[in-house]
């Protein structure tokens, strides 16, 4: 091939320990899609980076459904805060409620603590735009890793194709070559030369070959040519289904007609592997 092919659907994934934040890890998953569309999860402290993670995927990626997910493993310890403002109003009226309703129990530090409000975790926020150098290296290498798995896959997918439009050529020689016998054989028995026109106006399949025949050449140049042919592609297979299913309801031959099946079967099976590409 002289240029690539891509399929939708693949995975990459990296980690790496960075100063500000522990440890980073990065997975992206892609699905097939009509257009580009990204989902991101990111951490809080990470939703400014969005738009930023986003260009990276558009500047590799053209079609395809990409979820991407940040996790930060090792995070800054979150703090403790003290309400003790709080806590000195809870000691008064205690007190003012023990020495009114004269209770003896004795306040504890557990019991304290329990209070609402007392206690609560001091959030650490990692800021985006701190962090946005140590990721942006480690997020490009998923993204290397993600295009190097969509690259092999649609390799896989390429030499697939060819193999099975290459057989449906071979099915299309077949028709065309039986075709020609079976016209020849049908019109020995009809004596009438405005019954011979009248068949072989309704019977004939010359101009269905002759286009399928064009769309296998097409379908084939398209897959050496690489690059973001998904869509085509797929406008090509919907017109060889067309054409394939003209002949055959046309097809006044059970060999034609049997094999029209076949290549119906195997134009569907192509276009099932067609939805995957780029």
């Amino acid at each position: 091939m002289s240029d690539i092919i891509n399929s939708m659907t693949g995975f990459g994934s990296q980690e790496a320990e960075v100063n500000a934040a522990g440890r980073l890890s990065v997975e992206l998953r892609c699905t097939n899609h009509r257009f580009l569309e990204t989902v991101f999860h990111l951490p809080e402290g990470l939703l400014s980076l969005e738009d930023k993670l986003k260009k990276e995927i558009e500047a590799k990626i053209k079609r395809g459904r990409v979820y991407c997910a940040v996790n930060i493993k090792g995070q800054p310890a979150a703090g403790i805060f003290v309400n003790r403002k709080l806590l000195k109003n809870y000691l008064y009226e205690l007190k003012s409620l023990k020495k009114e309703f004269k209770i003896n129990d004795g306040l504890t530090l557990d019991s304290l603590i329990r209070l609402p409000g007392i206690l609560t975790l001091k959030e650490s926020h990692i800021s985006g735009a701190h962090i946005w150098e140590q990721l942006k290296p480690v997020f490009l290498k998923a993204l290397a890793n993600l295009a190097s798995a969509r690259n092999k896959e649609g390799r896989a997918l390429a030499f697939l194709l060819k193999k099975r439009s290459s057989l449906l050529r071979q099915d299309l020689l077949f028709v065309k070559r039986r075709f020609l016998a079976a016209v020849k054989e049908r019109i020995k028995g009809i004596k009438s030369e405005e019954e011979k026109a009248s068949f072989l106006k309704g019977a004939d399949i010359a101009e269905e070959i002759d286009r399928l025949n064009f769309h296998i050449n097409n379908f084939q140049n398209k897959i050496a040519g690489g690059g973001i042919v998904g869509k085509e592609l797929d406008f090509i297979t919907q017109e060889m289904q067309r054409e394939a299913n003209t002949l055959g309801a046309k097809s006044f031959d059970l060999a034609i007609s049997g094999k029209a099946v076949a290549m119906k079967s195997q134009i569907e099976k192509i276009r099932e592997q067609v939805q995957n590409i780029e």
